[in-house]
């Protein structure tokens, strides 16, 4: 695989990409199995690695770790990647699933609430007139049992998917992708999350000027205050004390 250049982020390697960079190098998949899995990682991402060094081995094991938020595209800046841009898991969907279209990309839904994944299909191939999707799977609130994942595992060989698209909450998506990448008949795997939830109608996406202001964070919270409370009001005050002692050389965060 193509190497990508990664910058230092509390410990965890952020690749420096744009979203049409990072676009292309999915749709490169197309035809070959085994590539890997795919991380979006913000502020909550690096805050659950730096609590759980397996969490953040996994975001490191990645072929690409992409600055999901924008705290991340503004430190990958600060790096010297003056390129680098956010690379959001909804967008990016959405960029794939448009593009893949021309070369017959094929993808998997795995992930979300009872009948999210059947809408999210349903609402994207209407919306992409040509898009190949072909398969969805509903895990339990739980880890799969040995006969559930063979049952899985056998659906995902007769498909061969280019791309299986996972919609976990994290850290959960992350450890799942880097132990079933190896043992699927797939691709690539990419975590996107809330993505299944934007994009089916379930859940209201914040506005594109929110994002762009680095304060959609906010607007989740706002939305889903019994949830996210602890995710955004705990970890994002300890992750800018750490981002100022690794900027001002107080402490050393290594990639490891």
């Amino acid at each position: 695989m193509q190497a990508i250049p990664r910058f230092n982020v509390l410990g965890v390697g952020v690749s420096a990409l744009t979203l049409d960079r990072a676009r292309d190098l999915v749709l490169g998949v197309q035809g070959r199995m085994g590539r890997g899995y795919i991380c979006a990682t913000g502020v909550h991402g690096v805050s659950e690695a730096r609590r759980t060094p397996a969490v953040r081995a996994v975001l490191n094991a990645a072929w690409l770790n992409l600055p999901d938020g924008m705290p991340l595209v503004w430190l990958g800046r600060a790096h010297g990647h003056r390129q680098v841009s956010r690379v959001y898991g909804p967008d990016l969907m959405l960029a794939v699933c448009d593009a893949g279209r021309a070369g017959g990309l094929t993808h998997y839904f795995y992930g979300g609430s009872p009948g999210v994944a059947e809408a999210l299909r349903d609402r994207l191939t209407a919306r992409f007139p040509g898009l190949s999707v072909v398969g969805t799977y509903t895990p339990p609130f739980r880890p799969l049992n040995p006969a559930e994942f063979a049952d899985f595992q056998t659906d995902v060989a007769a498909r061969r998917p280019d791309v299986i698209w996972i919609g976990l909450s994290t850290p959960k998506q992350e450890l799942l992708m880097a132990d079933y990448c190896s043992k699927l008949d797939a691709g690539v795997l990419i975590g996107v999350g809330a993505a299944f939830d934007f994009h089916s109608g379930r859940l209201r996406q914040a506005p594109r000027w929110i994002q762009r202001s680095g304060f959609e964070w906010l607007f989740r919270l706002c939305v889903e205050p019994r949830r996210l409370w602890r995710r955004y009001l705990v970890n994002n005050p300890l992750f800018v004390g750490r981002v100022f002692l690794q900027a001002t050389g107080l402490r050393r965060y290594s990639l490891d």
